[in-house]
């Protein structure tokens, strides 16, 4: 008996000098609030995959907060990360929105700039062991830069893979019935889910103070595009109806997509052949003529 108590008391000696021990469930997923250790543990235990969440500043009708998509989306990717753990990168809101420099509050930066910043954000990322980096899309005027800045990855080689993750996906089945015919933008949907997100920054009593109607200002085949119809369509920046905004809505959106990202996350970590596959593609772009016809 004094021999087994001599060893726990050992053993209880070395361990106050062995330092805390860190329990994986216990690590945040928010780059931020890591320490410099954890933020080791937290690469490891997410197998290299971190999470982007692009947001933007922008006016959303006269009812909820400039930050509204960036609020959003980092909600869901905060959820989502509780089902399938990755480690989630700080506030990021510098997207395109110059469709909205008319509005007060909105920041748009130059194109330079977002692609400039966007690369050099997921290369810093890359170099801090973030080999699959999965943009997640909160903001529809991110539309067509995403998918650019994903292309361009092919432009030199690299040693990570940039994933984009696109809006939530609304055609689902159970989800509750809209109440307002048409929704682009701070209406029914975006308001539903900041009720789940935010609810103390959602000011539903004002979505009447301005109209969110198609004011129809083009008259243009709809295969023609140009940089201004939705100041043609929407000046005030607002495009639909939030006054039946409710939680119900809100919450199965919320949901759902967090399940996706989940999900997509979950198939990422399991994805061996997009770098592989990146790899033999920057092989074969040295030698072109010698590429099989």
């Amino acid at each position: 008996m004094k021999f087994g108590r001599s060893l726990f008391l050992m053993a209880l000696f070395m361990l106050s000098f062995a330092g805390p021990v860190i329990s994986q469930s216990s690590l945040s997923a928010k780059w931020e609030e890591l320490t410099a250790p954890d933020f080791v543990q937290a690469i490891h235990q997410s197998q290299g995959v971190c999470v982007l969440p692009f947001g933007i500043i922008e006016k959303h009708g006269p009812h909820l907060p400039l930050g509204t998509d960036l609020l959003d989306v980092r909600f869901a990717v905060t959820n989502a990360v509780k089902q399938e753990y990755a480690v989630v990168f700080p506030e990021y809101y510098f997207g395109q929105i110059f469709e909205a420099r008319q509005q007060p509050g909105t920041l748009a930066y130059s194109l330079s700039t977002q692609l400039t910043l966007l690369q050099e954000t997921v290369s810093e990322m890359a170099r801090n062991g973030c080999k699959k980096i999965v943009i997640v899309n909160g903001h529809g005027g991110n539309n067509s830069l995403l998918p650019l800045f994903g292309q361009a990855q092919l432009a030199s080689q690299r040693d990570y893979v940039v994933y984009v993750f696109g809006l939530p996906n609304e055609n689902v089945a159970g989800r509750p019935a809209l109440k307002t015919p048409f929704d682009m933008h701070a209406g029914e949907v975006e308001t539903s889910n900041m009720l789940i997100a935010r609810p103390d920054l959602v000011h539903q009593d004002r979505a009447g103070q301005q109209s969110g109607a198609d004011l129809h200002r083009q008259t243009l085949p709809d295969s023609v595009y140009t940089g201004i119809w939705w100041y043609a369509r929407f000046p005030n920046h607002y495009a639909g109806d939030a006054s039946a905004a409710n939680k119900e809505l809100g919450e199965f959106d919320q949901k759902t997509w967090s399940r996706e990202i989940a999900e997509a996350l979950k198939a990422i970590k399991a994805d061996d052949e997009s770098l592989k596959l990146q790899n033999q593609f920057f092989e074969d772009s040295k030698h072109p003529l010698d590429t099989k016809q």
